[in-house]
């Protein structure tokens, strides 16, 4: 069901500039109509964000290859992810064949994600709470994608990530945010690049934006 289009939409974010054969394979395996709400499947396969309650999107496709690239996960490697929404951005992390930890703060979108998760046989470690201070038990991680928008940097995310390891982060105002691909070097010596123009939900948390 919708092969058709998810192998369009890949066209259509390879025209983009996606160039990583792994990320591209990847989401042309995962089924995206199966993350979002049954009244939003028809549109599963554009590339855009799509709302699936509680104020949270999942986001657009093109947005999960270019972080995804930018993150260049390999297999067996251990990644935490910070907001689990609807498990999308997860599954693809699971199908590029790492070990993925994922949090999700809001505890109904938690729930709904690891029914999918175990109803497609993902095998995910997913726990609800704060995911700015991110899951001390299992670091150091060799990669730390957030998926959505920070004030500033967590320090202790920064603390979680392995030496050589990378994070993505969209670091802004509310609104509008700058991807910033962060290299440690070492523990206090990071590389740091930008990707502007990107708009995520807020990450709300004791390292992010406070709740309204």
């Amino acid at each position: 069901m919708y092969e058709t289009e998810r192998l369009l939409l890949i066209e259509q974010i390879k025209k983009k500039g996606i160039t990583n054969q792994n990320v591209l394979d990847a989401m042309s395996k995962v089924e995206r109509h199966l993350f979002v709400p049954d009244i939003m499947q028809q549109h599963a396969y554009e590339d855009v964000a799509l709302p699936i309650g509680y104020g949270q999107t999942i986001s657009q496709p093109y947005t999960v290859a270019f972080m995804t690239q930018a993150l260049d996960p390999k297999p067996g490697q251990k990644i935490l992810e910070i907001g689990t929404g609807s498990g999308y951005q997860a599954a693809i992390l699971f199908q590029l064949g790492t070990k993925v930890f994922t949090i999700e703060r809001n505890d109904k979108l938690y729930n709904s994600a690891l029914k999918i998760f175990d109803k497609l046989n993902l095998r995910i470690a997913a726990r609800c709470s704060d995911g700015s201070i991110g899951w001390l038990e299992f670091a150091p991680y060799d990669g730390i994608i957030v998926t959505a928008g920070s004030p500033g940097v967590p320090q202790n995310l920064l603390k979680q990530l392995a030496a050589g390891g990378r994070m993505i982060i969209p670091v802004g105002d509310r609104t509008v945010q700058s991807l910033k691909i962060i290299t440690k070097i070492s523990d206090d010596e990071f590389d740091t690049k930008e990707a502007p123009y990107f708009a995520f939900v807020p990450l709300v948390g004791r390292e992010g934006w406070k709740e309204k």
